[in-house]
């Protein structure tokens, strides 16, 4: 028998989206802001009703305007940048110029300063029988030498002035411009997996529907937990990596059965094409150190077995990124579900997602990865056995956190913080939407 059921809250939050999205203030201003928007739904003890595929083909649907509208924020930010640092940008020819005029000034200061010397010189030097009109002609020449040099010094301290506050203005525009080319392909960055997880979403939903339209009756069990740890916000094909997840058994009550769902997800950078194929899941644990196969349901039966009240466990995961994997993004959602003996079933209302960068293997083209962010998360001290590696981010299936640092608004910059929010939604929901299970003796 196979059971499996849509993680209604994420799912939910991101057919929501749109509505939430709405009453939010766009996020670009003059100083780098910090939105976070809470994407929860507003009742946490009542479980959201299951999406339709109609209601996902819509999140899909603004999943992709969010998307194309980063591709054209990207597109012009870029275009001001290229502007910003071009050699004929009006703020850097204002700069040249007053460069080249404080350069001038200090030419001529230099020039009247030599003056001064040479007119003191030669008053210095008139012989002893010099005529009092003589002398007086000298000194007349000294003084208006000395008036030149200091109207010569006052221009040049201005000219200094003028040229360092056109520079600075024109190193600003170019730093503005920079910033905002960051943020908008970090914003194109989290629209890109949104839309990817977006439209496996729907997938998995049009399969649930079609093959499972009962569901089960299994509930959430917040008490049951998924912790991530070593996953690397970066891989390259043909190498692979190991992390590890400790599932920890929060409940006051024993759990006879404990299941871990472990899933991987991949596109290439376009987003267009699916490249799951090329990447491999296996585990193993310290009682059962052979590397074996996730199933094809995703989940791994025999790695945790019972858990006590409190008790938790550790499996190993390596994941394996075959050598013709092209450069793109991949996403795991990893959580834990339970059956008793009684028939009672209960599943984690979070899922683990961590978000990663493909690398293609040394030799192939790989488009110029760009920074994006992440939420570090620590795992509980060790415990049975398993140490992990590296560190990896980690994003709750309910919660929904954007950061855009940037400058200036457009249209295309408005409509994407307005989706931003739904791109951590969204991506939580998707490769978890039709998880299933092996349960009872008929598993």
């Amino acid at each position: 028998m196979k059971i499996r059921r849509i993680l209604a809250t994420a799912v939910a939050v991101a057919v929501t989206t749109p509505a939430v999205m709405l009453s939010v203030t766009p996020a670009f201003a003059d100083t780098k802001p910090d939105t976070k928007l809470d994407t929860k739904p507003a009742a946490q003890t009542q479980t959201p009703a299951k999406p339709t595929v109609k209601e996902l083909e819509k999140a899909a649907a603004e999943a992709q305007k969010a998307y194309d509208a980063a591709l054209a924020a990207k597109e012009t930010a870029y275009q001001v940048l290229k502007a910003a640092l071009s050699d004929d940008a009006p703020l850097t020819v204002a700069a040249r110029a007053a460069r080249k005029a404080a350069d001038d000034a200090a030419t001529a200061k230099t020039t009247a300063d030599k003056t001064v010397a040479d007119a003191r010189t030669a008053l210095a030097t008139l012989p002893a029988d010099a005529t009092a009109e003589q002398r007086a002609a000298a000194q007349e020449t000294v003084t208006k030498a000395e008036t030149a040099a200091t109207a010569a010094a006052t221009a040049k301290t201005t000219a200094d002035a003028d040229a360092k506050t056109a520079g600075e203005l024109a190193d600003d525009a170019r730093v503005e411009a920079a910033r905002t080319y960051h943020a908008v392909n970090t914003a194109l960055e989290e629209a890109l997996t949104a839309k990817t997880a977006a439209d496996a979403a729907l997938e998995r939903a049009k399969q649930e529907e079609e093959e499972n339209p009962g569901g089960d009756g299994c509930v959430d069990e917040p008490g049951l937990t998924t912790v991530v740890k070593g996953l690397p916000s970066k891989v390259t094909a043909g190498t692979a990596t190991t992390f590890s997840v400790r599932v920890t058994n929060g409940t006051d009550k024993h759990l006879d059965q404990v299941i871990t769902y472990a899933a991987v997800h991949a596109t290439d950078k376009s987003g267009a094409k699916d490249i799951a194929k090329y990447l491999k899941l296996t585990w193993s644990t310290a009682s059962s150190p052979k590397w074996q196969n996730v199933d094809a349901d995703h989940y791994i039966d025999d790695a945790v077995g019972a858990l006590e009240p409190g008790e938790k466990a550790d499996v190993r995961l390596r994941l394996t990124v075959d050598a013709q994997t092209p450069a793109g993004q991949g996403l795991t959602f990893i959580a834990g579900d339970y059956l008793n003996e009684d028939g009672t079933c209960g599943l984690t209302p979070d899922a683990a997602v961590n978000d990663f960068d493909i690398e293609a293997a040394p030799g192939k083209p790989a488009p110029k990865p760009t920074p994006k962010p992440g939420t570090s998360t620590t795992a509980p001290a060790a415990g049975n056995g398993v140490t992990p590696q590296g560190s990896g981010t980690s994003v709750p299936a309910t919660t929904t956190s954007s950061t855009l640092a940037a400058t200036g608004s457009s249209d295309a910059t408005t409509q994407l913080a307005l989706t931003s929010g739904a791109a951590v939604a969204l991506g939580a929901g998707a490769m978890f939407l039709a998880r299933r299970r092996k349960a009872g003796a008929d598993a």
